[in-house]
């Protein structure tokens, strides 16, 4: 203790009587502990004991992890796996459960979306094969009656950390269980300092409330971070331009649907695309969509305007200002893909300022942007493929030839390799016959990108002669 009269300083007490501090990162309390927190806590404690053996007063703290999704996501299937299977768990033949264990499987990968580390998500490599939280549990030792009590977040909290600490205790650990605690309001003292923390950080102008990008869970209304999920971690956040396409004329086919929806009257309809390349829209020379595909025609936040996406899009973009309330999806009506096909629109900043053509492409997918392609053939292999295709087999495809005839190519980026006109030069190069040579497509898009990111000069528009 410091001396009244301060007769002692501050620095030769610590000289004095020295002092060592050293923990590691909660564990989270969603199980047991496992052979990764074993590693982990060793490397502290073995620093804590020598810290001790030199004189030190050595303090090893712990506390534990509840914060988050994992708990409550867990909770919750617990909670719907007693709905489906009763208190006893009884699963029904495979066959019965197949539309519903593809939502209730933890060990299923997300198809689409961001690059992942490897075919297993953390949370299918530690439950193996184990399609239900309930066999997990099982798996532990633990009874029927007391896995239905984990239907109920809480439970995991009162259930858990007292293992974790007879696990730490087993191993010898020199921790001071005095200072140990849980996170969230569930301690009011800590949840007091994280309180404190972050006023203190706004009062400083280091923090704002506001929004950003991010993975959110729709059904928690909460973000959702890449070790919260119980499937998809690697997942990131895509940003996309959308283009919006005002319809001008729409197809004979589209017209018979539209006429039946009362709710568009007074209202503009727009081919809505999602781009990762925006400056190249000086180039359309008409838009895609997929013939198998269902759009939706969904109210945006402005009320007379009408997008038209895919479902999934509309759903996407309701969190993001688009729609006409947070969160919510209106549809006003639906439309195949094969309908759309002829309808005229009006494509910003392109050449060809009378309106430009939806028509058929073979892999759009519904899984991918809002369904809803640009074509920009000067600059994208694909497209070009598909446009030249259309244009040598009008009545193959079921389009009208004058949909695509005096729709060339327009100069949109220069490249030192390729000239004004990469993805004609790429097709000719590789050889690329038609839209159905993938591989070689694939090869050609990923040369083209690469070669107009790191080599193009705009040579039209706002940023002509820029790179």
């Amino acid at each position: 203790d410091m001396p009244e009269d301060d007769s002692v300083a501050p620095e030769e007490l610590h000289d004095k009587h020295p002092k060592w501090m050293g923990t590691f990162p909660y564990p989270y309390m969603n199980g047991v502990l496992h052979l990764g927190h074993g590693f982990s806590v060793s490397k502290i404690e073995f620093a804590a004991g020598w810290e001790r053996l030199q004189g030190k007063r050595a303090l090893f703290p712990l506390g534990f992890h509840v914060t988050g999704m994992p708990i409550k996501a867990a909770a919750d299937k617990i909670a719907r796996e007693l709905e489906m299977f009763g208190p006893e768990f009884a699963v029904p033949e495979e066959t019965e459960l197949e539309s519903q264990s593809s939502e209730l499987s933890v060990d299923t990968a997300p198809k689409v979306g961001g690059n992942f580390r490897g075919k297993k998500s953390k949370v299918a490599a530690k439950t193996g094969n184990r399609k239900y939280q309930f066999q997990i549990m099982q798996d532990q030792g633990m009874s029927n009656a007391e896995i239905a009590k984990f239907a109920h977040a809480e439970h995991w909290l009162e259930h858990y950390p007292p293992i974790a600490i007879d696990d730490l205790k087993a191993m010898g650990c020199k921790i001071d269980w005095r200072r140990a605690f849980l996170t969230t309001d569930h301690n009011p003292y800590y949840d007091s300092f994280a309180q404190w923390q972050f006023n203190r950080l706004r009062e400083m102008d280091k923090i704002k409330f506001g929004k950003r990008y991010t993975i959110w869970s729709a059904k928690d209304g909460q973000p959702c971070m890449d070790h919260d999920r119980q499937s998809g971690e690697g997942v990131d956040v895509q940003e996309y331009t959308c283009i919006k396409m005002q319809v001008l004329n729409w197809s004979e086919a589209a017209q018979a649907v539209i006429a039946d929806i009362l709710e568009l009257k007074g209202k503009k309809v727009f081919m809505v695309a999602a781009t990762l390349r925006p400056e190249t829209m000086y180039g359309q020379t008409n838009c895609f969509v997929g013939t198998k595909l269902t759009y939706g025609l969904f109210q945006s936040s402005t009320s007379d305007e009408v997008y038209v996406i895919t479902e999934r899009a509309a759903r996407n973009m309701a969190f993001q200002g688009l729609s006409s309330a947070n969160g919510q999806v209106v549809q006003l009506g639906s439309i195949s893909g094969q309908d759309i096909v002829g309808t005229k629109v009006n494509a910003p900043l392109s050449h060809y300022t009378d309106g430009v053509f939806m028509l058929p492409m073979d892999n759009v997918l519904a899984t991918k942007g809002t369904g809803v392609v640009t074509s920009v053939p000067s600059d994208s292999p694909d497209d070009f493929a598909t446009l030249r295709d259309l244009k040598k087999k009008a009545e193959f495809y079921g389009i009208q030839p004058e949909w695509v005839s005096g729709f060339e190519p327009v100069p949109v980026i220069s490249t030192p390799a390729y000239g004004e006109m990469i993805a004609p030069a790429l097709c000719e190069e590789l050889k690329i016959n038609s839209q159905k040579d993938r591989d070689q497509l694939a090869a050609a898009k990923d040369i083209a990108y690469k070669e107009g990111f790191y080599n193009g000069v705009m040579t039209v528009g706002e940023f002509q002669g820029q790179t």
